[in-house]
């Protein structure tokens, strides 16, 4: 007998409205939250609002007031420039075990992904988005790391993020330059060639790097 899928808690309903809201810049970087008046708008007790915020606190995405509440960090240009560092660090490596370790089935899962990519050309702006993370995150996914899947989560909430609080931030990487960067990065985990897929991985984390130039606080950028 299968069982029914569980239910998300009323801690994770709240914390998963609330990262959103974060993510897509509707509670704003100082922005202060009160956990009485959350649990009224949300129609709850204060004590799965404190939850959900507690774990948004270990997301980093929000800081403790003491006896003040709760504030929504902020996020500076050095903040992206350490999220994009540590993305390169873990996606290249995501990527080498990727095309290690990978089954045909992980694989084939890719491809449809990448796919979905090219298939949103000309769509609006955050479909095309979100199917490019989606093939990132279906990396991580087939890297064979929990761990590291849930860090790489994390990151890319922040690339999110970093879009829609930096007003300075502007993206120039053309859709057919990341979709080609993708093919590379999955031809050579269908070849199951890791070095490839490590080299294509670090290729594309640079273009990405380049194409913000948002004066990220490292060598080689220029200031927007």
């Amino acid at each position: 007998m299968v069982s029914a899928q569980k239910k998300p808690s009323l801690k994770a309903e709240i914390a998963a409205a609330l990262r959103s809201q974060i993510l897509e810049g509707a509670l704003q970087p100082g922005e202060r939250v009160i956990e009485p008046e959350l649990a009224q708008s949300f129609g709850a007790s204060k004590t799965p609002v404190r939850e959900a915020l507690q774990l948004l606190v270990a997301e980093g995405l929000v800081e403790v007031l003491p006896k003040k509440g709760y504030r929504i960090r902020g996020m500076e240009l050095t903040d992206l420039g350490e999220v994009l560092e540590l993305r390169t660090l873990l996606e290249s490596r995501a990527a080498a075990r990727c095309a290690r370790w990978a089954d045909p089935e992980q694989v084939e899962d890719l491809t449809r992904r990448w796919e979905a990519q090219r298939d949103a050309l000309g769509l609006e702006p955050l479909e095309r988005t979100l199917r490019a993370r989606d093939f990132h995150v279906g990396i991580a996914q087939a890297a064979g790391s929990h761990r590291m899947s849930v860090i790489l989560e994390g990151l890319h909430h922040e690339m999110v993020r970093a879009h829609h609080v930096l007003p300075q931030l502007r993206w120039h990487l053309s859709e057919e330059i990341e979709l080609r960067e993708h093919r590379e990065i999955l031809a050579a985990i269908i070849a199951g060639d890791p070095e490839r897929a490590e080299a294509a991985m670090r290729t594309h984390m640079d273009s990405i790097r380049e194409s913000l130039g948002a004066g990220l606080g490292e060598p080689g950028t220029s200031a927007v």
